[in-house]
């Protein structure tokens, strides 16, 4: 049986991901969806199928008769807009970091606790941050097998994370700059300072910026406290001590964690590789290029447009035996936000049809 769906914010960049994922993965829809946007947006007429669907403005009335509603419009309209949308009979899976925190609202990784779900007094259910997304993918099996008990992790946050604005000021800064490869060598400070930065905080093209989001209790981002607390609720390890440092790098999509995992046992890298490889979700590319065997690892670059999480550089810690190094990679704007979103609309299918 088809469902109503709607897709608010569906002229983002997240929100179209959301609208190719609802057709490649051919959603069982009945009728085509409701796209969803602001008043400016209103009117606008967007690809779907063979055709094409206008774009409404959102409103209480927008939602009479949806039965999934996938937001991705930012927090503050989904605050205005999610309960309204579950007042009409919609199940809300919201893209924002509006309800993620809320312990009356899920916040599910579809490879990583999907039972989770199904326990949604407020009828909404929230996709993490992108970063966390991506590091729980690989996390949650090793934490199965091993116990987690301590994850240090360092992001490499693509521009694409900051939606299309943020893609469109790096490539422009890199166009401005590709000229001047005299000044990125002998007057770096010059050249960042002449660049007119508006998205990030800083110019980002070029450089790597120790800065993803804005600054919030003990001089942490709140980028890094989503690190931090998305982790223990999505793992259900409240006490899990997790030390975030997350850096913006001059990647149009695809978001990179390095992460040194610590478990309540020993654990090596054999063995580790094995509970990887055989995680959903997940793909392994771990090769030192000795003996024949092909240099693997993999990168940001690489991940975008790929439904899998990547991982690879498994390797023992050199000081403790209770943990591992990696590096984790993963499409920002797929598994990290959008492919997810529909997965979760996926499972809600599925239950109601139980």
């Amino acid at each position: 049986m088809g469902r109503r769906v709607a897709v608010v914010g569906a002229t983002g960049a997240v929100g179209q991901e959301m609208r190719r994922q609802l057709e490649l993965r051919a959603f069982p829809l009945d009728g085509p969806p409701v796209f969803l946007a602001s008043a400016r947006s209103a009117g606008t007429r967007l690809p779907w199928k063979d055709g094409e669907v206008e774009v409404g403005e959102v409103s209480a009335e927008a939602f009479d008769d949806i039965d999934i509603a996938l937001f991705s419009a930012g927090g503050g309209r989904s605050r205005e807009w999610a309960p309204a949308a579950v007042e009409r009979g919609a199940t809300v899976i919201d893209n924002s970091s509006a309800f993620r925190m809320d312990d009356q609202v899920p916040l599910v990784v579809s490879e990583v606790n999907p039972h989770a779900i199904g326990d949604r007094p407020k009828g909404i259910v929230a996709n993490p941050n992108c970063t966390t997304m991506v590091l729980m993918v690989a996390a949650k099996p090793l934490h199965a097998a091993f116990g987690l008990i301590e994850a240090v992790a360092t992001s490499y946050q693509a521009a694409g994370g900051a939606g299309q604005s943020g893609i469109g000021e790096l490539l422009e800064q890199s166009a401005t700059l590709l000229g001047q490869a005299d000044r990125l060598r002998r007057d770096g400070a010059g050249a960042e300072a002449d660049i007119d930065a508006s998205t990030f905080s800083k110019a980002l093209a070029f450089n790597v910026l120790a800065h993803c989001g804005s600054f919030a209790d003990e001089r942490y981002t709140d980028e890094e406290w989503k690190l931090v607390n998305e982790s223990r609720k999505i793992l259900e390890l409240p006490q899990l001590r997790v030390s975030p440092t997350c850096v913006r790098v001059p990647v149009v999509v695809g978001h990179g964690i390095a992460a040194r995992l610590t478990f309540s046992r020993p654990v090596e890298r054999d063995e580790a590789l094995k509970v990887l490889a055989d995680a959903p979700g997940l793909v392994v590319e771990d090769g030192v290029g000795r003996d024949g065997e092909p240099l693997a690892y993999p990168t940001p670059l690489a991940s975008a447009g790929r439904d899998e999480v990547l991982v690879g550089r498994v390797r023992e810690d050199l000081g403790d035996p209770n943990s591992l190094n990696l590096f984790v990679v993963g499409d920002n704007l797929l598994k990290g936000a959008a492919l997810n979103a529909v997965q979760l609309a996926e499972l809600v299918l599925a239950e109601s049809s139980r």
